[in-house]
């Protein structure tokens, strides 16, 4: 299997630092910084937005794959992810993932479709790898 890497560079101490995270890919590059990862509208990116998009994509990769798997094709997943970025004792912590997504699928019923949204939540490999986050799914089946 694939082995997927990003690197990141950070210059200076934290609070007037800036840095650079690229992925393996080359797909993206851009900057973060002390004030894009504490603050909104700043410019940059930063580590909970990444996660959040890598989330978002893995779901609903599982989602379609799962719903497809029991003979449900989607025309339509579309999901956003909500990655919180808190304060803790401590320190941070991100807490809790709230996946918000969207699906039309022709001939499915809300009840098949409910259980599988939340199995594939379960399978997801993002969702796996921060199964110690309380992950939270509002998922809607769409009309046609």
């Amino acid at each position: 299997m694939a082995i997927r890497k990003a690197d990141a560079e950070w210059n200076g101490d934290l609070k007037s630092g800036q840095g650079k995270m690229r992925l393996g890919s080359g797909a993206f590059e851009g900057q973060y910084s002390f004030r894009s990862r504490m603050g909104d509208g700043f410019g940059g990116t930063n580590p909970e937005e990444l996660i959040a998009a890598a989330h978002a994509g893995c779901y609903s990769m599982a989602l379609s794959a799962s719903l497809a798997g029991a003979g449900h094709v989607p025309t339509r997943v579309h999901t956003t992810a909500n990655v919180h970025f808190n304060p803790v004792e401590g320190g941070f912590a991100i807490n809790p993932i709230e996946l918000v997504t969207e699906a039309v699928v022709p001939g499915i019923d809300q009840a098949t479709f409910q259980r599988i949204a939340e199995e594939a939540k379960k399978n997801c490999p993002v969702s796996k790898a921060l199964a110690a986050t309380d992950i939270r799914l509002n998922a809607t089946l769409l009309e046609q």
